[in-house]
C-alpha cells in the first residue's frame, strides 16, 4: 500500500515513542531535518490507475508540515512524472506540533532546563528515562528539592520522617524511593552513599538516614529466668540492639517461624524462644551471646525452610534443626501440602541428612511439591522430641 500522510505521521510518533525527540534535547543533537520513507505506486500503477496516483500526490502536498523530495521518472505511457520519494520535518516545532505532543514537549523542556541549571548530574538520567522523568513533571520541584537538601546535609543521622523540607513530607520519599535512589546516587560525593545497602529496604541507610530499629520478639520457657520481677514465661519484644545486650542465663535457644509455635511452645528448663522472621536474621547476628548456646531452628519442612536453616546458619554454624527430619515428615503424611514455587537453588549449611531431604524435596522424589508445614506437626510429637533433648 501507498503511504499515506497517516502512515508518515505514524512514522514520526514512532521517534517519540522510543524518545528519540526527548533525548534530542537533552544531548543537543538535533535529529532535524528528519527524513520520513515513502513508498510509492509502480510503473503499472502509473500505466493502469493514473488518475489514482494524481490523487495520492495531491493528497501528500495538501498541507501537511513535512516537505516533499521529488524523483522524476520517465515513463513510456505518461512521459515525464514527478512521484514523491520521501518526506522532511523541518524543524523540531513542526513535529511536536504535528503529533499533537506540544504539552508534554513544554513540560519536559522545562524540567530539563532547570535541572541542567541546578543540578547537571542529573541529566544522564533524563537521558535514560526520558518518559519518567516526563510521568514526574509536577512532582519534579518536590525531587530536586530533596536531592539539594541531602547534598547540604550528606548522611543526616535522622529518620525520613525528620527531614524538614518547605512542601515536602514524609511520606513523599517514602513513596518516591526507586526515584530518589537513581538521583542520589548521580548526585551525592561517592563518600556519602553506602554502595554496600542496596534494595528499597535499604534506602535509609543507603544516604545515612537511620532505620526503624529491628523488633526481636522472644518468650521465656522457664520460670526460674527472671527478666521482668514477679512475672513468670513473659512474651518480650525488643530491638534487635537491647535484645543483644541481654546477660539471660539461658542454655537453649529455640526459633520459630510460626506464631502459634512461638505461643504453644511448651516450658524447657533454662530456655527461650525467638520468633523467627524468615530470611532477615541480620538482626540476630549482632547477638554474639547465641554463639554459647545451644540454638535450635524448627522450620516448614519444604525447600524453603532448609533454604532459611541454611541462611540462618551463614551467622551461627552450631544452629541445629528441630522438627525437620524424615521421621517427622512421614509421621505427619495425612497433613501434607504442597509448597508454592519451591526453591531450586543448592545449599551447602546443610547436614548430610538435612541436605539428602531437601534434596528429595526439591527433586520431587517424594512427591512433587511437598511440604510439611510445622504447625501441622502435633505437640505430642514436640513434647516427646524436646525431651529427649539433653
Amino acid at each position: 500500500m501507498w503511504t499515506t500522510p497517516r502512515d508518515l505521521k505514524r512514522q514520526l510518533e514512532r521517534f517519540w515513542e522510543r524518545a528519540e525527540l526527548l533525548r534530542e534535547a537533552v544531548n543537543s543533537q538535533s535529529l532535524f531535518p528528519l527524513k520520513l520513507t515513502i513508498k510509492g505506486p509502480g510503473s503499472a500503477d502509473i500505466t493502469d490507475r493514473f488518475e489514482v496516483v494524481r490523487a495520492w500526490v495531491s493528497e501528500l502536498v495538501a498541507g501537511f508540515p513535512f516537505r516533499i523530495e521529488w524523483q522524476e521518472v520517465r515513463h513510456r505511457v505518461q512521459g515525464m512524472q514527478r512521484l514523491p520519494v520521501s518526506a522532511w520535518i523541518d524543524s523540531r516545532d513542526d513535529a511536536i506540533r504535528w503529533i499533537g505532543k506540544r504539552r508534554d514537549w513544554e513540560r519536559f523542556s522545562a524540567m530539563l532546563e532547570v535541572t541542567r541549571r541546578e543540578h547537571p548530574a542529573l541529566l544522564p538520567w533524563f537521558n535514560k528515562r526520558p518518559f519518567q522523568a516526563l510521568g514526574l513533571a509536577e512532582e519534579w520541584p518536590k525531587l530536586l528539592s530533596v536531592v539539594e537538601w541531602l547534598k547540604v546535609h550528606p548522611r543526616p543521622g535522622i529518620y525520613l520522617r525528620q527531614v524538614d523540607i518547605p512542601g515536602v513530607h514524609s511520606k513523599f520519599l517514602e513513596s518516591h524511593r526507586p526515584v530518589l535512589a537513581e538521583l542520589l546516587d548521580l548526585s551525592l560525593p561517592a563518600d556519602c552513599v553506602d554502595l554496600t545497602k542496596t534494595g528499597m529496604s535499604r534506602f535509609s541507610v543507603r544516604y545515612g538516614f537511620l532505620e526503624k530499629p529491628v523488633r526481636i520478639r522472644f518468650r521465656i520457657l522457664d520460670s526460674d529466668i527472671q527478666v521482668l520481677q514477679g512475672i513468670s514465661y513473659p512474651d518480650i519484644t525488643l530491638d534487635a540492639d537491647s535484645f543483644s545486650h541481654l546477660k539471660l542465663d539461658v542454655r537453649r535457644v529455640f526459633i520459630t517461624e510460626n506464631e502459634t509455635n512461638f505461643l504453644a511452645f511448651p516450658h524447657v528448663p533454662d530456655s527461650i524462644i525467638v520468633f523467627g522472621s524468615g530470611y532477615g536474621w541480620e538482626a540476630l547476628a549482632k547477638v554474639h551471646w547465641l554463639e554459647r548456646c545451644e540454638v535450635y531452628y524448627w522450620g516448614d519442612i519444604d525447600t524453603h525452610g532448609f533454604a532459611i536453616l541454611d541462611q540462618l546458619r551463614k551467622y551461627f554454624p552450631h544452629v541445629t534443626s528441630l522438627l525437620m527430619d524424615r521421621a517427622t515428615l512421614h509421621a505427619c503424611s495425612k497433613l501434607w501440602g504442597v509448597e508454592d514455587k519451591p526453591q531450586r537453588i543448592d545449599l551447602h549449611r546443610l547436614t548430610r541428612e538435612e541436605h539428602d531431604l531437601y534434596n528429595d524435596l526439591r527433586d520431587n522424589r517424594i512427591r512433587e511439591s511437598l511440604r510439611l508445614e510445622q504447625e501441622h506437626i502435633g505437640f505430642d510429637w514436640v513434647c516427646t522430641r524436646l525431651d529427649s533433648l539433653h
